[in-house]
């Protein structure tokens, strides 16, 4: 008998990657091309929405080679990927209208500002869960309408076409302008800050409050259904599912209970917690959300913390200061001493997300005293992205009224064995690693696989989730809550740094 095989596209900030799954969830093969980041004013962050395209096309028929198998063996397609980056194109040639603005992007500061000032501002949180930040795509799309000339008429008139990059992707692998899908799924639509969270579709009131033309938008689906089949790189794959990284990350890392949690860390990391079909609201900063929605059944909701930065403070710890040449020499440096030397450092490089929100903070170093060495920045390096998890981990038990007596941890930070340590440190709770460390991959395997009935249930997702590493405190709970109380008066010292005029304009493109 024929073997079969799940494939994923995980599309992300840095990378795009496909992976081949066998049914007990093992990795058969991946490939995976980078793409550029460009940065041509302050506070600005783009990529090519084409040179995606073109990796997509490049890394799915490697994945097949270099697993050895057939397309007609791959029995579904799940897509995942960052989320709140926003691409336009035009419906007739496929052309995007300029570059994708990405999640980190934090142009529309002043548009932020005359947002906050219109009537009805209430009204918004309580329909999309999300607060009014740079952080969404109904900004950066409303940016681009005002910006771009002649923009505006070409969306009213139904020609151009918005998506995050699941849309952007589904669109092309189902045939781009010669008939492809405009889809999006729940947990990419919850991100924009256009979707009613109760309703699952696009809201009237949000729209007028955005001033976003309904014609320009995806029409919204469940996670997992069959969207169709691939008719370019590789035709006649199923399509039957879509999630946002972190969502998926979520159904990777079997957090099918109320109560249940994970963190990604990467780039930046961000936690999410199950609450089932009950939406919470937050009252402590989070981010009420989509978890996913399987077919026509209930939505399973979350709240969210999003940390804009932590693997990215590594790399500029790497990078820009030349304190290290690899990223995981970080931790041998942190092994040098023994504590952080009293220093503390806030990286909010693009102000603050979860719990805070503060948009116009800035990063900071505190603590400095000619004691200090570059051990002891690295070590508050790493203990920034632990003090980050434990703000927001302390407001979603606030919020669901229970603690979760652990945290599942994915992504490229988990290998640095300190940092995990230090995490468990600072919960007082146990912090779990998987054996499969590509859960955001592996989560859109597992929900497209599901929609055709590759895997049956979720208690058989839940047998092949396997403990790879495990930390339990070891830290002096007086000790911890000193720490987190110099920790917390680090970060009041980055609130209001950056003036309206110190702010980047925003100006027309060219």
């Amino acid at each position: 008998m024929m073997q079969r095989f799940v494939m994923a596209i995980d599309q992300g900030t840095t990378s795009t990657r496909c992976i081949l799954f066998d049914h007990s969830a093992r990795l058969v093969s991946v490939a995976q091309r980078e793409h550029r980041q460009y940065y041509p004013r302050p506070g600005w962050v783009e990529q090519d929405a084409v040179e995606i395209w073109r990796n997509v096309d490049r890394v799915v028929p490697q994945a097949l080679r270099e697993a050895g198998i057939s397309a007609d063996q791959v029995v579904a397609l799940g897509i995942t990927n960052q989320r709140e980056t926003a691409v336009l194109w035009d419906r007739h040639t496929g052309i995007p209208v300029g570059r994708a603005i990405v999640w980190e992007d934090i142009r529309t500061e002043e548009l932020i500002g005359e947002l906050r000032a219109q009537p009805g501002l209430e009204e918004v949180r309580e329909r999309c869960g999300l607060p009014l930040a740079t952080y969404f795509s109904a900004p950066k799309l409303r940016w681009l309408l005002d910006n771009v000339p002649g923009l505006r008429d070409r969306a009213d008139r139904g020609d151009v076409l918005f998506g995050t990059m699941d849309t952007w992707l589904i669109w092309n692998l189902t045939g781009g302008v010669n008939g492809g899908l405009h889809v999006t799924d729940v947990t990419n639509a919850s991100r924009t800050m256009l979707m009613n969270l109760r309703t699952r579709e696009w809201d009237a009131e949000l729209l007028s409050f955005f001033d976003i033309p309904r014609r320009m938008l995806p029409e919204i689906r469940p996670s997992t259904e069959i969207h169709g089949r691939t008719s370019r790189v590789v035709p006649g794959i199923r399509i039957t599912a879509a999630l946002g990284d972190q969502h998926a990350a979520l159904f990777g890392q079997t957090c099918f209970s109320r109560g249940e949690t994970k963190c990604t860390y990467g780039t930046g990391s961000f936690l999410l917690m199950n609450t089932g079909t009950t939406l919470v609201r937050s009252t402590n900063g989070l981010l009420t959300t989509i978890g996913y929605q399987l077919g026509g059944e209930p939505a399973t909701y979350a709240l969210e913390g999003s940390i804009a930065v932590t693997g990215s403070l590594v790399q500029w710890f790497r990078d820009n200061l030349g304190l290290i040449h690899s990223a995981p020499e970080i931790e041998t440096l942190a092994r040098t001493v023994t504590d952080n030397g009293g220093c503390y450092i806030v990286p909010a490089f693009s102000g603050l997300f979860a719990p805070h929100w503060h948009s116009e903070a800035r990063g900071i170093i505190v603590g400095l005293t000619s004691y200090i060495t570059k051990g002891h920045l690295a070590r508050a390096v790493l203990e920034a992205t632990a003090w980050q998890t434990r703000e927001v981990v302390d407001a979603m038990n606030a919020d669901l009224g229970s603690p979760s007596p652990v945290l599942k941890v994915d992504g490229g930070m988990t290998a640095d064995h300190l940092l995990m340590q230090f995490i468990a440190d600072v919960l007082d709770v146990p912090v779990m690693r998987p054996m499969v460390a590509e859960t955001v991959s592996l989560g859109a395997a597992y929900a497209a696989g599901l929609a055709v009935g590759y895997w049956p249930d979720l208690e058989g997702l839940r047998r092949n989730w396997h403990l790879a590493a495990r930390w339990t405190p070891q830290m002096d709970p007086d000790e911890r809550e000193s720490e987190y109380a110099n920790w917390k008066r680090a970060v009041e010292l980055t609130f209001g740094w950056a003036t309206p005029r110190q702010r980047p304009a925003t100006t027309r493109r060219p």
